[in-house]
């Protein structure tokens, strides 16, 4: 008897588990068909780009995001879909055209550029400027060859005026919790292969 008794006391905890699985199934069901303002933000975010934390230091997106000298840039990453790259973990040194950078390319070529019929080769254009690896200046040798996350190389150079990648000059650098953000005025434009 104390057997029967236990059995058809665990049937109906089975069965009281179920009922109560379903009806948290069938309040989720509802919930979704009618968005709420919650749900509907929710649906507009991205990955990691839309995590916010106050409390940390700024990842590379957000440098670029709050510098107001590379609004253009942060339009680009944008059109290209690259913002999530920019605030992973990484680390990546990254080559930031500022906005006199894309000033100084041909009329037309950023509007081109940024049609989503070309995020293929805004987001080739982009890559070429980022570099796995966090790279400090000391870390930066005359002669050295960086590798881009576009595939290609850049040369390293060391003058006296200063340290030059790909033919720029830095022009100064922000460290980020994700690697590091130079400062250039040249937009690099990865070799035609």
């Amino acid at each position: 008897m104390m057997k029967h008794t236990t059995s058809m006391a665990k049937l109906l905890l089975f069965a009281a588990g179920l009922f109560l699985l379903g009806s948290c199934q069938q309040a989720q069901q509802d919930s979704s068909t009618t968005p709420t303002e919650e749900t509907a933000t929710s649906i507009e975010t991205k990955g990691q780009s839309a995590v916010q934390d106050p409390d940390s230091k700024p990842n590379i997106l957000q440098i670029a995001i709050n510098s107001k000298d590379h609004s253009t840039l942060v339009a680009a990453v944008q059109a290209a879909g690259l913002e999530d790259v920019l605030v992973n973990a990484g680390p990546l040194t990254v080559f930031a055209p500022n906005n006199a950078a894309f000033d100084k390319l041909p009329e037309g070529t950023l509007e081109e550029l940024t049609k989503p019929e070309n995020k293929e080769k805004l987001a080739g254009i982009i890559k070429f400027h980022a570099s796995p690896g966090k790279y400090t200046e000391n870390m930066l040798k005359d002669g050295m060859r960086l590798f881009q996350a576009s595939g290609h190389y850049v040369k390293v150079e060391r003058k006296d005026d200063g340290i030059y990648v790909n033919g720029s000059k830095l022009l100064g650098s922000v460290p980020a919790s994700n690697g590091i953000v130079y400062v250039i005025e040249d937009v690099w434009l990865p070799p035609e292969e």
